[in-house]
């Protein structure tokens, strides 16, 4: 038996990167899955790639009225959805003094307003189908933080705490509500502050050295990796799992190696 079968699946920004590897990952598990982004050849042509099994809607996750027309497409085709991924994010690199408020307000809608409207949207239908799962995509930069990303990381911090609050008052529902935190997000999201010529999926595990094989591995099995966590999340696998942050870093986030010191 699949993981998720029988199961209806909202994937948000699921055109690419870490959101396409989900969408494939869920249907591959049995679920019935709704592609949802704006970037639509892109995602109606993974959702044709999928099958059956799959569904292209477009969605802009900062408009209400967006979310409740795809909610209830979704209903409409597949049934209540018992699982949604909140995934859609938007990255900005810039020093503080040269980020405006319009890039910061930008980020916010897209990566912390989204989601909230997103969670609001399927909580009837979702209490309906007798519960389910959240899975709310943040960070490494909602864990801890680096320079250059002062409207990326906030934004990310903050959808931790309404990973919190959500499940503190949906878990009466059956609605379990959990955020993983990758540190290589999809590629396209880093392709504009690569340099010109290099591969952004080229790029993805080079803070690997604490697991220095993830620099040997296929980038797309690195993006897996988060879609695999995603997978258990969104599965009866974690039922007693709501509330918590997964974080799925190679060690970024374990603490720093000391090169002249004992165990390195």
């Amino acid at each position: 038996m699949a993981r998720l079968d029988g199961k209806v699946v909202i994937v948000t920004g699921a055109a690419r990167g870490t959101g396409e590897q989900t969408a494939r990952l869920c249907a591959e598990e049995g679920a019935r899955v709704v592609l949802a982004d704006v970037l639509e050849p892109e995602a109606k042509a993974v959702a044709e790639d999928i099958g059956a099994a799959a569904a292209f809607e477009k969605l802009d996750v900062t408009s209400e009225q967006d979310w409740a027309r795809v909610v209830g497409a979704t209903v409409e085709r597949f049934g209540n959805p018992n699982v949604l991924v909140n995934n859609a994010g938007l990255l900005h690199l810039a020093a503080i003094g040269e980020t405006t408020a319009a890039d910061a307000e930008r980020l916010w809608r897209v990566n912390q307003l989204g989601p909230f409207l997103g969670i609001n949207a399927v909580t009837k239908v979702m209490t309906a189908a007798g519960g389910g799962s959240i899975v709310n995509v943040s960070s490494v930069d909602g864990l801890t933080t680096k320079n250059g990303i002062a409207a990326y990381a906030p934004t990310k911090w903050a959808l931790r705490g309404l990973t919190r609050v959500a499940a503190l008052e949906l878990g009466k529902h059956g609605i379990r509500v959990n955020t993983v935190c990758p540190e290589a997000g999809g590629p396209g999201m880093r392709q504009p502050y690569i340099p010109e010529g290099v591969d952004a999926a080229k790029t993805l595990a080079f803070t690997h050295d604490v697991i220095p094989y993830n620099r040997e591995r296929p980038p797309v099995e690195i993006i897996r990796d988060i879609a695999r966590m995603i997978l258990f999340l969104a599965s009866d696998d974690s039922l007693s799992c709501t509330g918590a942050d997964y974080p799925v870093d190679a060690g970024w986030t374990a603490g720093k190696r000391m090169k002249f010191q004992p165990g390195y």
